[in-house]
């Protein structure tokens, strides 16, 4: 499949994911020719023409899901970036209008500096930390909305993301999962981060993963397709990975072939002595047809994690033909674990 082919087949299944109907997205991927930066029939450019028709139309958060899709699946050229920017400031445009009270936070890092969402963060009256962090290609505008609805069930929620994703601009390596930590000391004054639960999609499970075997703060992890091991070192399985997959990771890790790729990823497998650590509740969300995360990884999360739920159902990478029941599933499973939580310090 050629790069434009994918984009669209990618486009179709993020789209659905973001409330966006198949006949709207349909629409705008028939007057995309192309993907070459300054063409007015670009992939970027004609999404963005999009987003700005909604902003102007008084709808920021259609406009968003729009600038999203022109960003998509990364910020890597002046289309994309400036996609990038009206994508933060439409919703920032939302949340100011909106009653759920969604505040921005930034936070410097000793390799870059990280945006965030914020819904329940209270000094004085903290509530558990609820860290939602999307994959690779998803910006944490996509994952916001949500945020009051989690402050309602009793948590003190933020989005971000990943490193090298939208208004990330640390690199993206082996030790990223470092990020999540530090990220738990700069809440700590307004947040009970020491009952942190993660819902942390896609790529950003193997970071929580990795980041509950050091630190303890972290109590439970919700997440769909995460890679763990095979995707990283299985070198059969890498052939059949997305073109667009690839390239965003090169970006990412800021490699610049297949090669050097492959030799950075060499570092990120979790092992199963690291693993056969974890004693929290995870919850994890498999896709039986996913092209881009092999079978083997949850397979290999139940074979070691004694804590692990899954559900299996009959999609492509991220189920977006089941947003609705896997959302269902992941608060449910979230909601499960923080009542096991109370159960144990009252037992304890």
């Amino acid at each position: 499949m050629d790069h434009l082919a994918e984009l669209k087949e990618f486009a179709r299944l993020h789209g659905s994911g973001q409330g966006l109907t198949e006949q709207h997205v349909q629409a705008v991927l028939s007057r995309i020719t192309g993907d070459r930066p300054g063409d007015p029939h670009s992939w970027a450019q004609v999404w963005t023409t999009e987003g700005d028709a909604l902003m102007q139309g008084g709808h920021p958060l259609d406009a968003c899901r729009h600038y999203a899709l022109a960003r998509f699946p990364h910020h890597g050229d002046e289309d994309r970036l400036l996609a990038q920017r009206r994508c933060v400031e439409a919703f920032d445009t939302w949340r100011r209008g909106a009653r759920g009270g969604i505040e921005r936070l930034e936070f410097d890092h000793p390799d870059g500096t990280v945006a965030a969402w914020a819904a329940g963060l209270s000094a004085d009256r903290p509530r558990p930390l609820l860290l939602i962090m999307g994959g690779i290609v998803s910006v944490k505008e996509q994952w916001a909305p949500l945020l009051p609805l989690f402050a309602r069930l009793g948590f003190a929620a933020v989005a971000t993301e990943m490193p090298g994703v939208g208004e990330n601009t640390l690199p993206y390596r082996a030790d990223s999962w470092r990020l999540l930590p530090h990220l738990l000391d700069e809440l700590a004054g307004r947040a009970r981060v020491a009952e942190t639960a993660m819902l942390a999609l896609s790529f950003s499970g193997h970071l929580a993963l990795g980041a509950a075997a050091e630190d303890p703060r972290i109590r439970s992890i919700h997440t769909v397709g995460a890679p763990v091991s095979d995707f990283f070192a299985d070198p059969a399985w890498w052939p059949a990975v997305p073109g667009i997959t690839v390239e965003t990771l090169r970006r990412l890790t800021r490699t610049g072939d297949d090669d050097e790729l492959r030799g950075v990823l060499a570092d990120f497998p979790l092992t199963p002595p690291r693993l056969g650590s974890l004693d929290i509740p995870v919850g994890y969300v498999a896709s039986s047809r996913d092209e881009i995360i092999p079978q083997t990884e949850h397979r290999l999360l139940a074979l070691l994690l004694p804590q692990a739920r899954f559900k299996v159902f009959d999609d492509v990478h991220g189920s977006p033909e089941h947003v609705g029941a896997m959302r269902r599933w992941l608060v449910l499973s979230l909601l499960r674990a923080r009542l096991g939580g109370r159960r144990a310090s009252r037992t304890g």
